[in-house]
């Protein structure tokens, strides 16, 4: 959303709590994807992910609606909570409430995609009695993953999501999360083999070797490969590649190359 000059949360990926410079620089996700939609057919549009405390969610729903109706069915919804308090003062969010707001939110959200006329009366959101058209091509509605974390966030994922978003979580420490969520989508009712696991990789690609204790999908190929493996051994339904930490991924061509290499691990 912004790059604070002076942070006030220590950005989590970065030993000095440092934002990337490249972070300076970002375009809109929706309106990247349905640029990206115009140009492709099959190729499916996700994001990774949207921060609930930033949109209204009548209004988010309905500008999804309209990418997945323009995609004929392509979108998928990655959503999380945000952690920087410079971006929710700039937003007017409050983080202390974002975790009750969101167990609306997604409540809206499928009202809004599934039922007409769409009804809601919630401590933050209310949605008077309504036809809201037209509705999303995939049916119910467009899957939704959570990058969840926390025990209240991955309670709510077990509940209301399609599947998990995680990042930056060693291949162990997945393993016993998700083994939790599914259990607690059983006993919510629902079948915890539906739920899917989307494993974002934040990759930093080194020549040489990493020590043991380095993060995820960091260090040379052969260690790419070795956490590649790891989430197949796990049950992962998918990985998905950002190269943004890569040395010299900001350009296009290195960019590419990269993506390259990965599709040939894979």
């Amino acid at each position: 959303m912004l790059w604070p000059v002076k942070p006030q949360t220590p950005y989590p990926a970065t030993p000095d709590g440092s934002l990337p410079e490249v972070y300076k620089h970002v375009l809109g996700p929706l309106e990247t994807l349905t640029f990206a939609a115009a140009h492709t057919k099959t190729i499916a549009l996700g994001t990774s992910v949207l921060d609930i405390p930033y949109h209204n969610p009548v209004m988010l729903a309905r500008r999804l609606t309209t990418l997945d109706q323009l995609s004929n069915g392509r979108l998928r919804l990655g959503l999380g909570l945000g952690w920087s308090k410079d971006e929710m003062d700039a937003m007017g969010a409050d983080m202390k409430k974002r975790g009750a707001m969101a167990d609306e939110f997604l409540p809206v959200l499928k009202a809004v995609w599934t039922s007409n006329p769409v009804e809601f009366h919630g401590k933050f959101y209310h949605v008077p009695k309504s036809y809201i058209g037209p509705k999303p091509v995939q049916k119910p509605h467009p899957p939704i993953y959570l990058a969840a974390y926390a025990p209240a966030a991955l309670k709510r994922l077990a509940a209301m999501a399609n599947g998990w978003n995680p990042v930056g979580i060693p291949v162990d420490g997945m393993a016993q999360m998700f083994g939790s969520v599914k259990q607690m989508a059983k006993e919510a009712g629902r079948d915890p083999s539906s739920l899917e696991l989307v494993v974002r990789a934040n990759l930093e690609i080194t020549d040489k070797p990493l020590p043991k204790e380095r993060w995820i999908f960091s260090g040379n190929m052969d260690q790419i490969k070795e956490d590649l493996a790891g989430c197949r051994s796990i049950g992962a339904d998918e990985v998905h590649f950002d190269p943004t930490f890569s040395p010299g991924a900001q350009s296009l061509e290195r960019w590419l190359a990269l993506m390259e290499q990965m599709h040939k691990l894979v």
